[in-house]
């Protein structure tokens, strides 16, 4: 019988840590779209 026990989380992975920057840089462009977009049309409404 192996003396360890429980789980061991393995390390992340480069291709983790790129996938999640991506990620907050597609949320990033998504949010920051919409905002211009938002704000764009009010400023054409408010005309």
């Amino acid at each position: 019988m192996s003396g360890a026990t429980g789980t061991v989380t393995p390390a992340r992975r480069v291709r983790h840590e790129v996938r999640d920057g991506i990620a907050v840089m597609a949320f990033s462009l998504a949010v920051s779209s919409t905002l211009a977009i938002v704000l764009l049309l009010l400023t054409r409404l408010g005309r």
